[in-house]
């Protein structure tokens, strides 16, 4: 499949495709060790796979300002993460609510700081540089499809963000240090 391709099916991709309702899940929050410790790659076809997909999805939609969500986040040890930038006034591409299993950054360009805060650290922001161009694999959950696709700006930055998660890393983890975090002035 290539990155057109891979694109428009991540594009196309709707949480309807699961067959399953998606539950609300208690997000856990720094210091709780499943945040710092790298997740398992994950069968994106198993049922239980299919289900934390759809309780990701269903987990941010219902948390204001969220624009990411990984399993670890819900305290699941697994690389699997939700995102939806659609409505952030930063995003240039847009590919709408995606879930993605065992993703991975396979190229970046053009590395930019910018402030990012999480719900696993809600009392924090931070500045931290990302690439700003970003090409992405991963596996959809349900139909096990690897797609590979391209993209940009906030959404290249909320990706990086959650594959961390994935990974064991928080924004924290990225800042330049002390002087690079900030109490956060907004909750939403």
């Amino acid at each position: 499949m290539t990155s057109e391709q891979g694109s428009a099916r991540v594009a196309g991709w709707s949480e309807t495709e699961l067959g399953v309702d998606g539950r609300v899940l208690d997000v856990v929050r720094a210091p709780d060790g499943v945040l710092s410790a790298r997740g398992a790659d994950v069968d994106p076809t198993a049922a239980d796979v299919v289900q934390l997909a759809a309780d990701l999805v269903a987990t941010m939609r219902v948390s204001p300002g969220c624009v990411g969500l990984a399993a670890n986040q819900v305290g699941v040890g697994v690389r699997v993460f939700c995102v939806d930038v659609t409505e952030h006034p930063k995003t240039r591409t847009r590919h709408g609510t995606f879930v993605l299993c065992n993703a991975e950054v396979v190229e970046s360009s053009r590395n930019e700081k910018a402030r990012e805060g999480c719900m696993s650290v809600p009392d924090l922001t931070g500045d931290v540089k990302r690439a700003s161009r970003l090409t992405v694999r991963g596996q959809l959950p349900g139909t096990g499809e690897t797609v590979s696709f391209a993209t940009d700006a906030f959404e290249a930055r909320a990706l990086q963000h959650e594959i961390d998660h994935t990974d064991g890393f928080l924004f924290l983890d990225r800042v330049a240090g002390a002087h690079a975090i900030y109490p956060r002035q907004t909750y939403l």
